[in-house]
């Protein structure tokens, strides 16, 4: 077919913006300039602007270049393609139907088009042809609800940490990925001020995560656990404070943060008591290993929603637990069960409550047996 079609989607914006740009610039004749290409701009307030955006798009591939020169015409960030109101509407289905009628009649050897796009409804039948006859790329956002995926965002911190010469100490990477999170466009950002603030040091710690990157929720969550598990009341007590201040739920605090620290503390302590040969160097190996185990040995084991053995959570609390016995995180579940239970059937301050409970489990050390 003449003329080259491309397609860039995918719901992770940052790398689709990335990648379109980039195929843009691969893809413009050398020498061109303004008069060449023409980048339309796909962001449609509603279905008429939607129908109008595909005319000048049209319009495009249906004008030879300047003295006939070859040309690009870039959908830059269509958003009428998705399976929404606006994409639903009879007007830009229109518009999208005779899009696609000038695609498939062919356009000239001396256009090619580029369409890039965060959502678009598969079942259509435009997805359908330009899967066919275009060449598509799709990049999707990590599924931070599917297991492991601590390592996948790890790994794409890592390749683009390196492509800036940074470098992450194990805990602040840990600690960057449940800040920044699966967007790559917020993982480049906080990536180009960590090495700003660094300047020629390029080895990023602990702190310099902590005093640059933004603390999100998601992010205070595993600050608090890693708290508990170093038996750091004070810092454990004043992230509860600042979450408490900002109007968070003490009883959301507990569950969130504190109840699956404790069990997975004494879970993962149990599993080594009887494992102690389980790999605790990579998160791959650790959750192999478990899958390994006898299913009875794995039913207790913390799930996920999907319903899979919960191998992550389990692995960073492996990696700690063993500044902790058994006898004594026993008695952290206890004291964290009654907690739990004061926070929602007393009257007591929560801030109150659950700072005896960050102390307590600081200081936890197992009973002993009285003496005949």
């Amino acid at each position: 077919m003449a003329g080259a079609l491309h397609a860039v989607i995918g719901t992770d914006e940052g790398r689709v913006s990335e990648e379109a740009l980039a195929r843009f610039n691969d893809l413009k004749p050398e020498g061109g300039n303004e008069f060449t290409n023409e980048v339309v701009e796909g962001v449609a307030a509603n279905a008429e602007e939607a129908y109008q955006i595909c005319g000048k798009v049209i319009e495009g591939l249906q004008t030879i270049g300047f003295f006939g020169a070859e040309k690009v015409v870039w959908l830059r960030g269509a958003n009428f393609l998705a399976d929404d109101r606006t994409g639903g509407a009879e007007r830009s289905r229109e518009g999208v139907e005779a899009l696609l009628g000038v695609l498939k009649a062919g356009i000239g050897d001396e256009v090619t088009f580029l369409m890039s796009a965060n959502a678009i409804d598969k079942r259509r039948g435009f997805y359908k042809w330009l899967q066919k006859h275009a060449e598509v790329a799709v990049f999707d956002k990590i599924d931070v609800s599917k297991p492991g995926w601590e390592e996948k965002v790890a790994a794409e911190v890592g390749k683009r940490a390196g492509e800036r010469g940074l470098s992450f100490t194990p805990e602040a990477l840990d600690l960057f990925v449940q800040m920044a999170g699966e967007e790559t466009r917020q993982i480049g950002n906080e990536l180009e001020k960590l090495s700003l603030y660094l300047g020629d040091r390029r080895r990023v710690e602990l702190d310099d995560v902590r005093l640059m990157v933004p603390l999100s929720r998601k992010g205070v969550v595993w600050e608090i656990s890693r708290a508990i598990q170093h038996r750091n009341a004070g810092r454990a007590a004043e992230l509860v404070d600042a979450q408490l201040q900002k109007g968070e739920s003490a009883i959301g605090l507990m569950r969130a943060a504190i109840v699956p620290t404790v069990r997975n503390l004494f879970m993962a302590r149990v599993l080594l008591d009887d494992h102690p040969d389980l790999p605790l160097h990579n998160g791959a190996a650790f959750t192999s290993a478990l899958k390994n185990l006898p299913e009875g040995e794995r039913n207790w084991l913390p799930r996920t929603k999907s319903g899979e053995v919960n191998a992550w959570g389990l692995f960073f609390a492996a990696k700690q637990c063993g500044a902790f016995r058994t006898a004594e995180l026993r008695e952290a579940l206890e004291a964290t069960l009654d907690a739990d239970r004061a926070l929602v059937t007393t009257q007591l301050d929560h801030r109150l409550v659950l700072h005896r409970l960050v102390v307590r489990l600081a200081a936890t050390r197992p009973k002993r047996k009285k003496s005949a």
